[in-house]
């Protein structure tokens, strides 16, 4: 007769299985922790061991050099370190941004490399001449451009940044600073009077319609606004808040506006103008003449708009014309190429549109204008 084993007995081999597939409980201290990357200003004071290597996996050659550099601003102001640096060549006494990257857990990982040469100096004497030519040769005109452009960057830094950060709808944030853009640039740079009044109207009634068009292809062909990895660090970092879609819309109608705000102002003082100068001239008449202008206007931007955007991405096409193997069609129908596309055509549309729209507008607001001094200027002729 067999003995009956007890019941705690046979559930010990389940409890032994549990325990060896149940996860082993560590250390809060185990789990990951992220780098901590800091960015700080040095002096390089020793460059040596400069020579040419082969970058790894590849058959591409640099150049790389051995650093001692001193930290001379941030948390680790005064510490000498040395480090291989293959990014750009630089020499004793030259001034760079250091990157220096460390984990609390780990004390090895403690690297340092060259985040970028000090270019500010550059930059800031650049903006100087840039200032100084501005007012030489473009007056007091200059310097209200040049408050219209402050008075640009502080919208868009303080409500067009902050606002789609804030989770609020890309799309109208976009449209709504925009507007605020051309109305205080415009009165700011060209004064409150009926010419400046009609451009912005023009513009409006332009980035509205341009708009409505942009929305439609922007869905209709299925962008995502995954373009480039700023975007893609963008939606990690905001854990995915931002509308994409909208934000690439946004992009869209802000660069609309630089050659937006070119064609509606140029027209609306060719109208007046033409108004001041042939005063026998009905507002049709007008019209016709300064469609006129605005055409050779639009045959010189439309080339210009084109041109700047393929300057901007040659790199890309250099790469693609060196590295792909799609055929010309799907590589144009890429969303990288696609929206590139999408931004010079729709860039494109608007500013011809907003040729007639602004004329249509300062033909017809300055015309009672101009009915108004011819008949002052008769009753004074009297």
């Amino acid at each position: 007769m067999t003995k009956k084993i007890p019941q705690g007995i046979k559930i010990l081999p389940i409890l032994f299985a549990l325990l060896l597939i149940s996860p082993i409980p560590t250390h809060a201290q185990s789990e990951a922790v992220p780098d901590i990357i800091v960015i700080e200003k040095a002096q390089v004071l020793e460059a040596t061991n400069q020579h040419t290597t082969t970058v790894p996996g590849t058959d591409t050659s640099t150049t790389v050099q051995t650093l001692k550099a001193e930290v001379v601003d941030g948390q680790d102001k005064g510490r000498v370190v040395t480090f291989e640096n293959d990014y750009t060549q630089l020499g004793n006494g030259d001034l760079f941004y250091i990157r220096h990257e460390s984990n609390t857990l780990d004390a090895i990982t403690d690297y340092w490399t060259v985040s970028d040469p000090y270019r500010l100096n550059v930059l800031i004497g650049l903006a100087v001449a840039f200032i100084l030519i501005l007012i030489l040769f473009g007056g007091m005109q200059g310097i209200r451009g040049l408050i219209s452009f402050v008075g640009s960057l502080m919208l868009i830094f303080c409500l067009l940044l902050p606002g789609i950060l804030g989770g609020y709808s890309p799309i109208l944030v976009s449209i709504g600073v925009a507007s605020l853009i051309i109305i205080v640039g415009s009165y700011i740079t060209h004064g409150f009077n009926r010419t400046t009044t009609a451009a912005v109207l023009g513009m409006i009634a332009t980035v509205i319609i341009t708009g409505l068009g942009a929305y439609y292809v922007v869905h209709a062909g299925h962008l995502s606004g995954f373009t480039t990895e700023e975007n893609v660090y963008l939606n990690f970092d905001t854990h995915g808040s931002i509308n994409m879609i909208g934000l690439l819309f946004g992009g869209i109608m802000i660069g609309l506006l630089g050659v937006l705000y070119d064609i509606a102002i140029g027209q609306a003082i060719a109208v007046e103008e033409l108004f001041s100068a042939g005063k026998h001239l009905t507002h049709v008449e007008i019209y016709k003449k300064a469609i006129r202008i605005g055409r050779e206007h639009i045959g010189a931007l439309v080339n210009t708009l084109a041109i700047a955007y393929v300057g901007a991405s040659l790199p890309l096409l250099l790469l693609v014309q060196q590295t792909s193997t799609m055929s010309l069609g799907s590589t144009l129908n890429s969303e990288i190429f696609a929206t590139e596309i999408v931004r010079i055509l729709i860039g494109s549309i608007g500013l011809v549109l907003g040729v007639p729209i602004t004329t249509a507008i300062a033909a017809y607001m300055l015309s009672g204008q101009h009915g108004q001094t011819t008949e002052t200027e008769h009753v004074r002729h009297h």
